[in-house]
């Protein structure tokens, strides 16, 4: 999609970028988007699926709360969607939003650049979770 990025990366992405940091992106690219066509701006339950890594089977661990937001840049002819955890419409229009720019390949360097940014922070963010986790493993052969 972008400079190497998959679709699905970008709004994996997006998708765990906070608020704080995502509204203002959205709101510098307006301006460009033209007329904005909201098709849905929504609240809901999904089911979180996981995986059961010792059978490999799939099941699903209960209901999570989303917000939803699907839009159409009018002027650009594209689609834009966003879905994020809780329940900050603002947040989830911003992703959709900026997912659109892409697809309308508006500020796509200053964009990515953001995304690329946001996953670097992201990585590192998961390895300190991953180190704290460690921290507390307990091996039982020791006992």
């Amino acid at each position: 999609m972008t400079d190497g990025m998959s679709h699905e990366d970008v709004l994996g992405t997006l998708a765990r970028m906070e608020a704080a940091r995502i509204k203002p992106l959205a709101e510098a690219v307006l301006p460009q988007l033209g007329a904005v066509e909201v098709i849905h701006s929504r609240t809901g339950l999904v089911m979180c699926p996981m995986r059961d890594t010792v059978q490999g089977t799939d099941f699903h661990l209960g209901e999570v709360l989303v917000a939803e937001a699907h839009v159409t840049l009018k002027d650009h002819g594209v689609e834009g969607y966003g879905m994020v955890t809780g329940r900050d419409l603002e947040q989830a229009m911003a992703m959709a939003l900026i997912d659109g720019a892409l697809a309308a390949s508006i500020n796509v360097d200053t964009l990515t650049a953001a995304i690329r940014t946001e996953q670097a922070r992201q990585a590192e963010e998961d390895r300190e979770t991953l180190r704290r986790i460690e921290a507390t493993r307990v091996d039982m052969e020791t006992f």
